[in-house]
């Protein structure tokens, strides 16, 4: 590490760790208890109820949780990170504080997670996807040999590659090149 102090390591890391599904209740409450009940006590016992209040989402506690530790000081944020190694050792592998690049005019991305998730399209887009080709992979399989039986198919087929990708129309037109020769 360099020398940034603990509370400089927690402003950089926060919106990390208040990203969707980085820290699950379970996590939060356990790192919670042990800054309330373990050596040195962090939080008060009040103070811990109000962070583990179930009527507040996760995301605003956690967040109310964080910047309460930043004003508290050095050490706050020191036992908060000793927490999060211990209840959330992954979590705490792949913090943004502990890839930050000696040199600060070089700013290098964390290939390691941005592996791990999906485009910014979504699952839903990949699914459309997925059936557009399932579709047309069945409609090309089913189709029978004879022109009369689905004419107009045919004719979708030979407009579609103005519509779809070139890519994939250099398929399309490959089948259509085979069928239109005996019409």
């Amino acid at each position: 590490m360099t020398d940034q102090t603990y509370c400089d390591r927690l402003v950089q890391d926060t919106p990390f760790l208040t990203g969707q599904g980085r820290l699950s209740e379970q996590q939060v409450d356990r790192i919670i208890l042990q800054l309330n009940r373990y050596y040195p006590q962090i939080l008060t016992n009040k103070e811990a109820e109000k962070f583990r209040n179930p009527k507040a989402s996760l995301h605003i506690r956690l967040c109310d949780l964080l910047s309460h530790l930043q004003q508290r000081g050095e050490r706050h944020c020191q036992e908060f990170y000793r927490a999060l190694y211990i209840h959330a050792q992954p979590l705490h592998s792949h913090l943004p504080s502990r890839y930050t690049p000696h040199n600060s005019d070089c700013r290098e991305l964390d290939w390691g997670i941005e592996r791990r998730e999906l485009s910014d399209r979504g699952p839903m887009s990949f699914l459309a996807g997925l059936g557009l080709a399932a579709g047309l992979a069945l409609l090309l399989y089913c189709c029978p040999p004879d022109p009369k039986v689905l004419p107009g198919t045919r004719r979708v087929l030979a407009f579609s590659p103005v519509i779809i990708d070139r890519h994939a129309s250099r398929y399309l037109l490959a089948f259509l090149a085979d069928d239109f020769g005996g019409l």
